[in-house]
Formats: structure tokens, sequence, C-alpha cells
């Protein structure tokens, strides 16, 4: 089935592996501000909300960072947003925004997480926008794929799954 979402007006295909929820977390590795490696077993014991958003430096991405980084401060998960922004561009918005409870990875070398999961938006070189909720043990609890990469995902929902899995 082809899987695509919208951005302004025009429909665009998801590329890479769809998943959903029950499956494993599929491992991917991207790279934090300081350009080292990281991974999402790395995480593994905690609940993990992945943010995947298109870059940091649009209003929707910018205001979901903002709201998850928020929100992390009083739950007990970790936050990981991912996007195909440079780490250091990623450095420069969390610096700019005071951003301290979500770790930003990027996910532009080799796009192991887009691919992965889904995600990769081939005419944009983009992510789409997603919010996932991996539990504990690794296992996809919640996943919205916004429709429009211009709406913002829900963030009460994905809050409230987050704190079903433990966070």
């Amino acid at each position: 089935m082809n899987r695509t979402i919208a951005f302004h007006g025009n429909r665009l295909a998801l590329a890479g592996a769809e998943v959903k929820v029950g499956d494993q977390a599929p491992d991917f590795t991207a790279l934090n501000t300081a350009m080292a490696p990281v991974k999402l077993s790395d995480f593994r014991g905690e609940v993990v909300i992945i943010s995947a958003v298109p870059s940091l430096d649009t209003p929707v991405c910018e205001l979901q960072t903002k709201r998850f980084n928020e929100e992390a401060s009083k739950l007990n998960a970790r936050v990981l947003t991912v996007s195909m922004d440079l780490p250091f561009a990623q450095r420069r918005f969390c610096d700019s925004f005071t951003i301290g409870n979500v770790t930003t990875v990027s996910d532009f070398k080799v796009r192991d997480f887009a691919n992965k999961y889904g995600l990769y938006v081939e005419e944009l070189g983009l992510i789409a926008r997603a919010v996932i909720v991996v539990d504990r043990k690794g296992n996809i609890t919640y996943i919205e794929v916004v429709p429009d990469m211009g709406q913002h995902p829900d963030y009460d929902r994905a809050i409230a799954e987050a704190k079903k899995a433990g966070a």
C-alpha cells in the first residue's frame, strides 16, 4: 500500500518500512549535537517518546519541540527529537530556546531512522512529522504519523500513551 502525507496541498510518498503498534521498535543510529552516535537501544529500559519533525527551523516543528521539552520535565520518559537538520543547527536551536529536556538527534547522514520507521519523504529529503512511544521493553505502544506536515500532532494523546507505557 502506498502511504502518503500532505505538504502544501501536495501528496508525498513515505519511503521505508512501515512500523505499527505492537512491533519491536527498530534500533536506529543518529548523531547528537556533538556529532556522536546515539542509538535508540541506548535508552532500553526507559519509556521513549520519539518526536519526528521535518525541520526545527519551522514554526510547527519549533512549537512541537518546545511542547515536548516542557512535557518531558513532568514525565519519567526520554524524549528524542529526530530531524534531518544538521547537528550544528540543532545545537543552535536548543541553545536559542533553552531546550534541555529533549535530546535532539540528526538523521541527515544515513537516514537510518527515517527509513526504518517509514517516514522518509524523498521529494523533500525530510522526515515526516510523527510521534512514536516506545515502552521500557522496546515495543511501540503508540504511533501518529501526522497526515499534513503543517499540522501539529495530538500532544495530549501522545503524553497519555507515554504515561500508560510507564512514563
